[in-house]
């Protein structure tokens, strides 16, 4: 008797699942996971971008180490530091602007080809190279997201995990201090602490929000430790004689992974928009020192005579924000059970041949 329509579905989808469990036969799961993130076109791409990024930001100006009189330089790639003041340049600017870009990115019809030219980003008011300057906001800016991604995962996880493990008047008092922090703004927390420390340098303005950006993060493994604490192999730890510490680090947390570095990359590219804000609003990275949100707040009134001055950083801000949000999109993918890859044409087609197979048996 032939099959209806409905069962050559089911047997169909029987002999892809098969052929997809086939390939992570044998593998860890470690190794699933990395199969799975490397497939995410998007999150590999971003990855790629974001390092390459870094690599660029942080070779790009000389690192000027010890006495100011006399510093240690280790040079970068690029031939201005930020702090240098060459000639304002304004000659051959349009509209009687000053500090025009000298990059020039049509290669066929100005008869020139392609350069970048002394200034490819301009100048600022004063003279000063705008590519240097956007290279350190932008080392600034990224020290500011990772200090403060380290902070909020660690507290976040470790206060999680103890609440979640233990229950009773612990996790009470625990989360009565999660909620009470929730229930002030981060971006009033983080105006209090840049008004009163900014002027001492991003990584101690980092090093203060990331004490107060951990509490998201806690609610969740939270949730995942009170679920986790009564599954099976949790009981056939505490009988095997584990302690409370072996349990939840070495049974219970890598089972938590996922959600935490989920949550931890989009924490990260929440952190870097904070520090943005905190800069245009003038409570974040002072000067002399520089960072992303601290050039856009200074040049915006330059928006429609220089747009360039507000252009760049801005570029800088949304491509690292949107590789961070890629990368745990696909680190949600990789880390989700439920997630299937999509079957090739090769693969469904095997699949077919398969349930031919099973028919003509």
């Amino acid at each position: 008797m032939a099959r209806n329509r409905k069962e050559v579905e089911i047997v169909n989808e029987a002999n892809e699942n098969a052929i997809a469990n086939k390939e992570t036969e044998g593998l860890s799961q470690g190794q699933i996971v990395f199969r799975r993130f490397i497939r995410h076109r998007a999150a590999m791409i971003s990855v790629i971008f974001l390092f390459s990024l870094i690599a660029i930001v942080y070779t790009s100006l000389d690192w000027r180490l010890g006495n100011k009189e006399k510093p240690f330089v280790i040079p970068g790639w690029w031939k201005y530091h930020f702090e240098d003041m060459p000639e304002l340049r304004y000659a051959d600017c349009p509209g009687g602007t000053v500090g025009c870009p000298t990059i020039d990115a049509v290669p066929f019809f100005d008869g020139d080809g392609m350069s970048l030219g002394e200034h490819p980003f301009g100048q600022d008011d004063i003279g000063r190279d705008y590519l240097s300057l956007v290279m350190r906001g932008a080392q600034r800016s990224i020290l500011v997201m990772f200090i403060i991604g380290i902070i909020a995962a660690t507290l976040g996880t470790v206060i999680g995990a103890i609440s979640g493990y233990f229950r009773g008047w612990v996790d009470g008092v625990l989360m009565r201090l999660v909620d009470f922090i929730i229930t002030v703004p981060v971006i009033i927390i983080g105006s209090v602490i840049g008004f009163h420390y900014g002027n001492k340098g991003a990584a101690f303005l980092a090093l203060l929000l990331g004490i107060f950006s951990w509490t998201g993060l806690s609610r969740l493994v939270r949730g995942e430790f009170l679920t986790l604490r009564e599954r099976e192999f949790v009981d056939a730890a505490r009988v095997a004689g584990a302690g409370n510490r072996r349990i939840i680090f070495k049974h219970i947390l890598p089972n938590a992974v996922g959600v935490i570095i989920v949550s931890v990359t989009l924490l990260m590219s929440g952190a870097i928009l904070t520090e943005t804000a905190l800069s245009y609003l003038g409570f974040g990275v002072v000067a002399p020192d520089v960072s992303l949100g601290l050039l856009i707040s200074t040049y915006q009134d330059a928006f429609t005579t220089r747009p360039w001055l507000f252009w760049y950083p801005g570029l800088f801000i949304i491509a690292i924000a949107l590789c961070i949000n890629f990368i745990g999109d696909g680190l949600r993918d990789a880390f989700d059970p439920r997630q299937r890859r999509r079957l090739s044409r090769k693969d469904k087609a095997n699949a077919r041949k398969l349930e031919s197979r099973a028919e003509v048996a």
